[in-house]
């Protein structure tokens, strides 16, 4: 695996930069930047091939005398999150890690944007990690110029990587989810596909896009038994903890994958104040799934606006919205659209997962 790193990197790593193989597959390249967020060093690996980034943050020195070791398991541990078959990312590992100069003003360039948008999306560092996995999928997902149009560096991993084993990489274990948000007078629910290796804190993401939530306020998970009653308290902040009932042990919903729970019913609240309750049904168990993202394949209902009160302010709300004679007509349906409420879109719900 070749390192290409810059001036900067190089003198913190303390080493000698080797020549560069003339035969380097750019696949197995990455051009490397040393840069500091929040005075702490944060390192961004860039393929050369696809623009695909890794980020490593918090570096400290006794961490760069181990920097090769923790590049792999950076790399190793983002595209295993993306799905992709541990058969299939061992390849980049095979050869010994060589560190040479940057090369070519293209590739410096290329690297230099990825460092910006790392820099811009700074937000969605989890800053008790080193292998910030969460934000090297984002900065992934962001269209790179490519000539006279523009490519997805997370896509063009996934043909790179298809390509060079000559097979699909993707056959994933997944669940099919009914959920149902809870209304008296409204039906509103989807039914959606999710990988089983996702994160509890990926679920939420995929709640939020599947009913058009604007992930404004708090969250939480509760598994249920057969009986209906919470076995598990999973939530998204250590806050939640001073409020911890000794009878339902409580866990960070990122440090809990689906699989661990299935096949029991859960219960997704979103927004603290409106309350909105959404039940989630185990439907079956898919063994072939062959896509790296959630889809939604079916589903009811507009989903109520943020902050419209809780299930007594969504009927006034509705209320209003069939008499356009009503006073508060012209008001309500203007907030209401200020607010995100619009019609279930499944094709649009689905763009918005490709990124889950």
């Amino acid at each position: 695996m070749l390192i290409q790193c810059t001036k900067k990197l190089l003198d913190e790593l303390k080493i000698k930069p080797a020549e560069p193989p003339t035969d380097a597959e750019r696949l197995f390249s990455w051009h490397a930047n040393l840069m500091l967020i929040g005075r702490k060093k944060t390192l961004v690996l860039v393929n050369d091939r696809n623009r695909y980034t890794v980020v490593l943050f918090g570096l400290k020195a006794k961490q760069m005398k181990n920097i090769q070791q923790l590049m792999r398991d950076a790399i190793r541990e983002t595209l295993q999150a993306e799905g992709i078959k541990d058969e299939f990312i061992e390849p980049f590992f095979r050869n010994e890690v060589v560190f040479s100069k940057t090369q070519g003003r293209t590739f410096v360039a290329r690297m230099n944007k990825a460092c910006e948008n790392v820099y811009y999306f700074q937000e969605d560092i989890q800053e008790e990690a080193i292998n910030q996995v969460e934000l090297s999928k984002r900065v992934s997902r962001i269209y790179a110029g490519e000539g006279k149009g523009y490519i997805e560096p997370n896509e063009e991993m996934y043909k790179d990587i298809a390509a060079w084993n000559g097979q699909p990489i993707f056959h994933t274990e997944a669940v099919q989810l009914k959920i149902t948000l809870q209304l008296e007078n409204y039906r509103i629910w989807r039914r959606v596909i999710v990988p089983i290796h996702k994160t509890f804190s990926q679920l939420h993401t995929v709640m939020q896009a599947a009913f058009n939530w604007q992930d404004e306020h708090l969250h939480e998970f509760y598994i249920l038994n057969l009986a209906g009653k919470p076995i598990a308290h999973l939530v998204a902040t250590e806050e939640a903890f001073a409020y911890a009932r000794d009878e339902v042990p409580m866990k960070m919903n990122k440090d809990v994958i689906l699989s661990e729970y299935l096949p029991n019913k859960m219960l997704y609240v979103y927004d603290f104040g409106d309350e909105w309750k959404h039940v989630i049904e185990v439907e079956k168990l898919i063994n072939d799934y062959s896509n790296p993202f959630p889809t939604c394949v079916d589903g009811e209902g507009n989903t109520p606006p943020e902050d419209v009160g809780g299930e007594g302010g969504f009927e006034y709300f509705m209320e209003v919205l069939a008499d356009k004679k009503h006073p508060e007509y012209e008001h309500m349906y203007s907030w209401g659209r200020s607010q995100g409420y619009e019609s279930f879109n499944r094709d649009q719900v689905n763009r918005m997962l490709k990124d889950k």
